[in-house]
């Protein structure tokens, strides 16, 4: 490794290193624009001149630009290179506006800070300043062109890392301009990125325009909690009110960057439409009320019945805090649960891949970059873990491969080959890599498709398998598992990454019983009549669960319902107690994301109702004694501590410590963790010994409607179907209208054409969606989103077949529909 001076500094660096890079270990900042740690360098600004005095180069260099070698002394502070750099500032403040005061990007824009720091107090430059007209880009960025200083930042960002060509280049020399052809909201769904990696505000982040300066900001670190994935970010707060939401540097995790549904799905935080108080029968009561008329209530019916015949229920979307209080919970009073908010299919499949997630194959998000040959398996990484997509082109930017087996028009800013198959043969195709010969179970070939995926895997290094667990079969994770294993036996240094159903899935898993912990056993319970009470914790089943009618059926034959949440939903209304629990952002928590990392968010407000809605711009109130508004809502892992500490006195305590306490003792994964303190990265969780693959997992297959019919899917789009980001207005512009998919070969005898109005009669009702086929999705089945504008809660619960005569086409001017 080379050894070079900086400063009269001795340090060596790895072999490729840059001057910039390496003056930044010594805690040298050189300045600089175009320079980014995840762009690489372009040598376009010019600021971060400095002074070789000895080694290979010589003279005034750009830092960014020269590799470190032996023998090289740097000079950061020598007339000339400080010089040279006081002229190119000078140079990029010719055009730009001196608008620091009232500019968006005030008290965090590079330039500023360089140009104050290096002494440019006076302007001598007096003549006309070279101005463009500004884009309209949306509803995410605001576009302010005359403060451009062109570092190229933005567009080898959106074109070069990000793939999507949009936004880039126009125009030459000093009338260089980056926007579209035309004004339009972005393509990208990481477009959102720009506001943090342009240095001088030429993009900037719309939603939080004149809510404050960053100075202004409650700023803490914190978690995306919208996908598997736990990407990590920063979060800024004023006023009890997140204002924005930023990427965290994590190169275990997410790099530099977020998707725009992490960026800006926090809206839910504070939405019109939250519950703030605590209810009984519906109406406002105090929280210590409404806790004792749940223990009175509780007691009634264990004293009548049992203990089981109290169920709790929570979703993946609780912090670990809140899981591990609900099975505690279940544990102490002997009630049934703790059931988790996944269907009896998911919950299998989770469990499974879970146990898969063994430390020697299991890959983070930032491995994915290093793989040289990808396998998706029924996943849709833009749609359902968007950053998983930002994370395969960076592979394919270094060579990688990359193979897609998923049932859907697979779309990804990169190249790869798609075979659309259905999940059956997905896994059928999936089970013979594992088996690692050329034939299926019924011995006959494999397609082309699948015996270049096993050449291309027999050839690879360092191949990574990503497997989806919604859109397959109960068989797929074990069978990814097997193949990533048969590959490790084969001298390669293979990895597995599966996407879960939501933030915290995979602690859900870990702390689930068995799989058939689910709100659809409880459901079953219901409907025997041997639960009588349920607790809904932090779960939207209304708006998460596929068969709304017998969810609403079995709800109403329940004696009492509770629910503990912070975002309104039916099951809030319908509630005979409601609790209101508080955010990620006021109380915190701990999730463990997808590969098994063990992640903590920190709180980063106290709290109650922001200022823009108590004050609503009248006069503030007179009274300062009444304490703060809209703080009842408390977090659910204290709430569940306080009903079970007035239900048994046995518990010792309900504080979060005492909590984590019980987790570390009761589950083997947690043993001897700093869950107080962890580090900024988290810990990977060994599960090897702490849970089994679901054993015998299958899918009921009618095979009367299978054979007669097309399977319907069910789908997530990268906005509007996930619960907490559909609650952000300003995603709702970005939104893809819903439509049904359907392969041209399925449609050729039905008479649809692309765009049609159809109705499909479904199990609970008919459904009105537009049509869209295509090419590039499998035949036998039709692909419907979860979208909020769609009440897609009709289909049914477990595989669900839709007749072909059950999709019409609604045709208008007087002609009769066509089946």
């Amino acid at each position: 490794m080379p050894t070079i001076i900086i400063d009269t500094l001795e340090i060596e660096v790895p072999e490729g290193t840059r001057v910039i890079e390496a003056a930044e270990r010594l805690g040298i900042m050189i300045p600089r624009f175009c320079y980014h740690p995840a762009l690489g360098s372009v040598g376009a600004c010019r600021v971060c001149g400095v002074k070789f005095l000895e080694g290979p180069v010589k003279g005034v260099q750009m830092s960014c630009m020269i590799a470190a070698k032996d023998g090289m002394v740097v000079s950061t502070t020598d007339e000339e290179a400080m010089d040279f750099r006081k002229h190119v500032v000078e140079w990029l403040m010719v055009n730009h506006p001196h608008d620091c005061p009232v500019c968006d990007e005030g008290g965090q824009c590079l330039l500023q800070d360089l140009t104050i720091s290096g002494g440019h107090g006076i302007r001598r430059y007096e003549g006309l300043k070279r101005t463009h007209l500004d884009q309209d880009l949306g509803p995410l960025l605001h576009h302010e062109m005359n403060r451009c200083i062109h570092c190229y930042r933005c567009a080898r960002y959106y074109k070069d890392f990000t793939g999507y060509l949009d936004l880039g280049v126009l125009g030459s020399a000093n009338r260089t301009y980056f926007g579209r052809f035309s004004g339009g909201i972005l393509e990208s769904p990481f477009s959102g990125n720009l506001a943090d990696i342009c240095p001088t505000g030429v993009f900037t982040d719309r939603p939080s325009r004149f809510k404050g300066r960053k100075w202004d900001y409650e700023r803490r670190p914190s978690l995306c909690i919208h996908c598997s994935l736990g990407c990590h970010t920063h979060v800024s707060a004023r006023y009890r009110e997140i204002v924005r939401q930023e990427a965290r540097p994590s190169e275990a995790v997410n790099g530099h960057f977020i998707c725009d549904r992490g960026r800006y799905g926090f809206y839910y935080s504070d939405h019109d439409t939250r519950p703030r108080e605590a209810t009984l029968a519906g109406k406002p009561v105090g929280w210590t009320r409404a806790v004792a008329s749940t223990t009175e209530k509780i007691t009634e019916i264990v004293r009548q019945y049992s203990p089981a015949a109290v169920a709790v229920v929570a979703s993946t979307r609780c912090s670990l805090e809140t899981q591990a209080a609900t099975k505690r919970l279940c544990i102490d009073r002997g009630f049934t649960g703790p059931a988790f908010f996944i269907s009896t299919g998911q919950g299998m499949r989770t469990r499974t891949a879970v146990a898969g997630c063994t430390p020697d194959l299991a890959v983070s998000l930032g491995e994915i970059g290093t793989a040289d040959f990808i396998l998706v398996a029924g996943a849709d990484p833009v749609n359902e873990a968007p950053m998983l997509a930002l994370a395969i082109r960076q592979a394919v930017r270094n060579g990688a491969e990359v193979a897609v087996m998923d049932p859907r028009p697979v779309a990804m800013p990169l190249a790869f080959d798609h075979l659309p198959a259905s999940p059956d043969d997905i896994d059928k195709y999936l089970e013979a890599l594992a088996g690692g010969n050329g034939e299926d179970k019924a011995g006959a070939p494999l397609p082309v498709f699948v015996r270049s995926v096993s050449e291309k895997l027999a050839a690879s290094r360092r191949p990574v398998i990503v497997c989806g667990t919604d859109m397959v079969s109960a068989r797929i994770p074990e069978a990814a598992s097997r193949l990533a294993a048969r590959l490790k036996t084969q001298s390669r240094r293979p990895g597995l990454f599966f996407l879960m159903p939501g933030p915290n899935a995979f602690g859900a898993a870990l702390l689930s019983e068995s799989p058939n912990d689910s709100l659809e056993a409880v459901i079953e319970k219901i409907e025997a009549g041997t639960v009588r009470a349920l607790v809904l914790v932090e779960a939207a089943p209304h708006r998460e669960s596929p068969d709304r009618i017998r969810l609403e059926q079995a709800l109403s034959k329940l004696d009492f319902l509770v629910v503990l949440d912070y975002i309104d939903s039916e099951a809030v209304g319908s509630a005979d107690v409601f609790l209101p629990t508080t955010t990620i952002y006021e109380s915190g928590g701990l999730f463990v994301n997808q590969e098994g990392r063990l992640q903590g968010a920190h709180p980063v407000h106290r709290g109650g109702l922001s200022i823009h809605r108590t004050g609503k711009g009248s006069h503030p109130p007179r009274r300062y004694d009444a304490g703060l508004p809209g703080a009842t809502p408390r977090p659910a892992w204290e709430a569940l501590g306080e009903l079970g500490a007035d239900l048994s006195r046995t518990w010792e305590g309900m504080d979060r410590e005492a909590v984590l306490e019980w987790l570390s003792k009761k589950i083997s994964a947690f043993s001897n963790l700093p869950l107080e303190d962890l580090p900024e990265d988290g810990i990977r969780l060994d599960v090897s010994s702490t849970i089994a693959p679901a054993a015998g997992a299958t899918d009921k297959t009618e095979n009367e409607e299978a054979e007669s019919g097309i399977e319907l899917l069910l789908s997530d789009l990268t906005f509007g179907t996930e619960t907490l980001s559909s609650l952000s207005e300003c995603l709702h512009a970005v939104e893809k209208p819903p439509c049904m998919v359907l392969s041209i070969g399925d449609v050729k005898h039905l008479g649809l054409k692309e765009g049609d109005r159809i109705t499909v009669q479904l199990k609970n009702g008919t459904l009105e969606v537009n049509l869209r086929i295509t090419e590039r999705a499998a035949r036998g089945v039709c692909i419907l989103p979860r979208h909020r504008l769609l009440p897609w809660q009709c289909v049914g619960t477990g595989r669900v077949w839709v007749k072909k005569e059950q999709i019409k086409a609604q045709r208008h001017k007087g002609t009769e529909a066509q089946s």
